[in-house]
């Protein structure tokens, strides 16, 4: 059994790990805007060093290139581990895109079905826990294709157990005011606090909230053009409230401390760093003194 603390994933009942996996690392270097080679045995390794490390909570989309296939492939057999989220109205048998585009998302009946078979084909499983709209899309286009009663269809077949949606605002808001997704991903970190307000109001509507992008990025010099994000970091003066910890762990261990999130996920291919990202949220939130201060450097940096 996992020491890493859970929380509740809002009205899922789902307890996940406070630290989950984002499983776009694997995507492999013909997707998405920053692309890096992997190799088979690399995505074979940390997958299951994920669920050694006692995490419970994978995140995933179509459009991360080869990770659907490589969760398949090689945690399958290990199906009752963990909590798979996947995300839908990615564009079905799509072509990659050129570095810094983004992929085509289409919402219509059609494609978010063939979407959801498609990963359930890839990862050799019999359902989704979690299957979320991806690329926050407008309302406009939820009522044009009636993208809700797809996804309750999809859940009533059996095929998804919780539906949800990757947002941002401003759709994000009106997302949460439907009342109908159990999950949303949201953005945030120390130094992206945009969202911070609306992930309790997603738990106010008794939702589970994923945040991403927990610790901005990487840490500068990661070759993740975080470089701009982390200045704020400088200006206010985080490392000395971080007591000798890496600024990843400091990041990391802020995030949590938002008392109105489920779980965050983070991808890495570095088994250390994993190790390292389990070993900070072992710790647990910040002290009530050193996050209060460092929301108000935040404020004025």
């Amino acid at each position: 059994m996992s020491d890493i603390p859970t929380r509740r994933l809002g009205r899922t009942g789902i307890e996940a790990t406070v630290l989950g996996f984002g499983a776009m690392e694997l995507r492999g270097a013909q997707s998405g805007r920053h692309r890096r080679p992997i190799t088979p045995e690399q995505a074979g390794r940390v997958l299951n060093d994920v669920l050694d490390q006692g995490i419970n909570y994978i995140d995933t989309s179509i459009d991360y290139g080869t990770s659907e296939e490589y969760i398949g492939e090689y945690i399958s057999d290990r199906r009752g581990e963990y909590f798979l989220a996947s995300k839908c109205g990615c564009l079905v048998g799509a072509p990659p895109v050129a570095p810094g585009e983004r992929q085509p998302h289409v919402f219509t009946k059609e494609n978010i079905v063939a979407g959801v078979d498609q990963s359930l084909r890839r990862m050799k499983t019999d359902y989704l826990d979690v299957v979320q709209l991806h690329s926050s899309p407008s309302m406009a286009t939820l009522e044009a294709d009636d993208v809700v009663a797809t996804l309750l269809e999809l859940k009533a077949a059996g095929k998804v157990r919780f539906i949800g949606a990757s947002s941002t605002l401003p759709n994000l808001a009106e997302h949460v005011a439907l009342d109908v997704f159990d999950v949303f991903q949201i953005p945030y970190s120390a130094l992206e606090r945009a969202h911070e307000s609306v992930i309790t109001e997603a738990a106010e509507h008794g939702a589970g909230t994923v945040i991403r992008g927990g610790v901005a990025r990487g840490e500068p010099g990661a070759g993740t053009g975080a470089e701009d994000v982390w200045a704020a970091y400088e200006r206010a003066d985080l490392d000395s409230l971080a007591d000798g910890a890496s600024r990843s762990e400091f990041m990391l261990r802020f995030t949590i401390t938002h008392p109105d999130l489920s779980t965050t996920i983070v991808g890495t291919l570095n088994p250390d760093h994993l190790a390292e990202n389990v070993a900070a949220v072992k710790k647990g939130p910040l002290p009530d003194d050193v996050y209060a201060e460092a929301k108000r450097r935040l404020a004025t940096a």
